[in-house]
């Protein structure tokens, strides 16, 4: 239902009246929820080393720190994460980055680098038994990444770098693609397209915020049922989304404090997977800080996740949507019934 908009005549002192609104139904298309006779989203099952992810199955974390800052720390915090998702009983993808190469000073820490950053991650790997994913920046870094990980990461600034799409995709490694800052969600489906014409159908979306002025990042929760039915398993970046990039003018700072609402939402509204950043001390982490959680908050979080996915799962099931996810250049149908009323 949407307002009509109905203009009353100027009184005799020639101001206008109060404007009147009535309601009626909008055409089909401003809905995320169809109306019934529409087919329930089920997006891909994919095997993730020993465990398989979408297509129903419970909710599943990505974890781990934003950047390995050494072996022995990397190590310690992979098994305070393995520890925490095994006494909640969440199928866990250890994650941590060799290079980061978009932080916002040429000062700042990036990492170990390719070759020694991913003997860290096989030596982890084989360890703790632990599938691995990790985030590639060019080209040339998808096939030796894809010898150790499970799953290759495309970073939201680059979601759109085809060559870099079609390289992690032609390793037949499952990619996982940050949704861009500053795309629709609707437009993912293009991204899925460059993924798929290497025959790779092992997709998985991440949504991680949505550029709001300068130095902020929002959420728009419709962006989760809107990517779900592209088929593909939906990951929420709980962590990321809380960032404020660049916010301390030479690094990002970020709002770790409402992680856990955000990640409760989202996991109420329908995804397959989480992605969290922790680290045992993040005040004093090298990278990412101020919106990574502490390790030692994760164990009580997911237990409260958990309990909500299990409350909704079948119900997010059972949805149907016979909406067509927004477009780029579509005006907003709300906007048009009103300037409509107006004019007539």
């Amino acid at each position: 239902m949407g307002p009509q908009h109905t203009p009353c005549a100027a009184d005799a002192t020639g101001r206008t009246a109060c404007r009147a609104f009535h309601w009626h139904s909008l055409p089909q298309g401003l809905g995320c929820r169809g109306a019934p006779g529409g087919s329930p989203v089920k997006t891909r099952e994919i095997p993730i080393g020993s465990f398989k992810v979408g297509g129903g199955h419970p909710l599943f974390l990505i974890a781990g720190p934003c950047v390995i800052e050494s072996e022995e720390a990397c190590f310690a915090c992979a098994k305070l994460v393995k520890q925490a998702a095994a006494e909640a009983q969440m199928p866990l993808i250890f994650k941590s980055s060799f290079d980061k190469a978009n932080r916002s000073s040429i000062s700042s820490y990036r990492g170990p680098g390719l070759k020694a950053g991913l003997q860290v991650l096989k030596a982890i790997k084989q360890e703790l038994q632990l599938p691995l994913l990790t985030d590639i920046h060019c080209v040339s870094q998808a096939e030796a990444a894809a010898e150790v990980v499970d799953i290759l990461q495309v970073p939201a600034l680059l979601c759109r770098q085809t060559d870099l799409l079609v390289a992690a995709g032609e390793t037949g490694r499952p990619v996982n693609v940050k949704k861009g800052q500053f795309m629709a969600p609707g437009d993912m489906h293009n991204i899925v397209a460059k993924i798929k014409s290497t025959d790779n159908e092992d997709i998985l979306l991440t949504e991680r915020g949505t550029c709001f002025g300068y130095h902020y990042l929002i959420n728009d929760m419709r962006s989760l049922p809107s990517m779900r039915q592209l088929g593909y398993p939906v990951i929420y970046d709980a962590t990321h989304s809380v960032q404020l990039p660049s916010g301390l003018g030479n690094r990002s700072s970020g709002e770790r404090y409402y992680v856990p609402a955000l990640a409760r939402a989202a996991v109420a509204a329908g995804i397959d997977g989480l992605f969290m950043e922790v680290h045992p001390d993040p005040d004093r982490a090298l990278s990412d800080g101020p919106n990574m959680l502490r390790v030692k908050d994760l164990p009580p979080l997911l237990a409260m996740l958990k309990k909500v996915d299990e409350a909704v799962r079948e119900y997010v099931a059972a949805e149907t949507f016979d909406a067509k996810p927004h477009r780029a250049g579509e005006h907003n149908t709300l906007l048009q019934v009103w300037s409509k009323d107006r004019d007539d």
